[in-house]
């Protein structure tokens, strides 16, 4: 496991007031934790954004801070409270008010993949989880609250981007009969998260770039949109889900061929993003 929990790339300037994050693209599986899950390699990285760092890497030349997490969503869920502990994996952790995501095996130390597929045999001590939030949440998410206050405190505002994938299966059945299905899923928590000039010139890119755009369904945006959008306060967070058909084989979980092609297009989206942050925008009445 790499000793930091999460790696940031800065700009030489930061000219903008987007900023961009990635938290379920890290890959760095530790030796232990394969060796207990139940899963094989393949399955264990079925919920990670496999490659959303890569596809967003180009952002620092646009002068905007790009934070990854290093540790995979498997092992550790960034976007979640840390109080949102599973009692049927941690042994200790008290039953409390339901939670659909934590019910569902899908808090902070998830205890489930993709398709429901249980990854470990047994439970996790609390000291365990307790370790994991100590090493990898608090340090990613102190780290980005540090961004967005020198961000606020340099540009007067700050936007975040918070940067995700979604199974090609959770949106292939959107739409009505003959409506092709969305490519671009863009949460702001129906508006709570952000105001919606700023959604507006985002979705603008993506459908510049030729992209299917909806918002807020199937994901209106988990535990960062919902903790750190505070447009009232000059912080708004849009939470963006990219199929991921477009650049990978799922089954494989390998770039597929047209990796390059979609990596340029979002190069020229990502530009366009960096752009909203240059100058101040007739925002709303908040």
């Amino acid at each position: 496991m790499s000793k930091s929990a999460f790696t940031l790339r800065l700009p030489d300037i930061q000219t903008t007031s987007v900023v961009f994050a990635s938290p379920h693209s890290g890959r760095d599986y530790p030796a232990a934790f394969l060796r207990r899950s139940v899963l094989d390699e393949r399955s264990i990285r079925s919920s990670e954004d496999y490659y959303v760092d890569k596809l967003f890497d180009c952002a620092p030349g646009f002068g905007a801070p790009l934070l990854t997490a290093t540790a995979p969503r498997a092992y550790i869920d960034l976007n979640r409270s840390a109080d949102e502990l599973d009692p049927a994996l941690i042994e200790g952790v008290r039953r409390s008010a339901h939670n659909p995501r934590v019910t569902s095996g899908l808090g902070v130390i998830p205890r489930v993949v993709a398709n429901g597929r249980a990854i470990y045999r047994g439970k996790l001590t609390h000291e365990e989880a307790h370790e994991r939030l100590r090493d990898h949440w608090r340090p990613y998410h102190e780290q980005l609250q540090a961004l967005l206050d020198a961000t606020r405190a340099t540009h007067g505002r700050a936007i975040l981007i918070d940067c995700h994938s979604m199974p090609h299966e959770a949106i292939d059945s959107i739409g009505t009969a003959g409506t092709p299905h969305p490519q671009i899923v863009l949460g702001d928590r129906f508006g709570a998260a952000a105001d919606g000039v700023i959604v507006d010139r985002i979705e603008a890119a993506f459908a510049r770039a030729g992209l299917r755009v909806v918002r807020n369904s199937p994901f209106a945006g988990a535990y960062t949109a919902q903790h750190y959008g505070r447009p009232s306060r000059g912080q708004h967070v849009v939470q963006v889900e990219i199929d991921r058909s477009l650049y990978m084989n799922e089954r494989m979980i390998r770039p597929n061929s047209r990796f390059d092609e979609f990596r340029s297009l979002m190069r020229s989206v990502i530009s366009e993003i960096a752009e909203i942050g240059l100058a101040e925008l007739p925002l709303a009445a908040e």
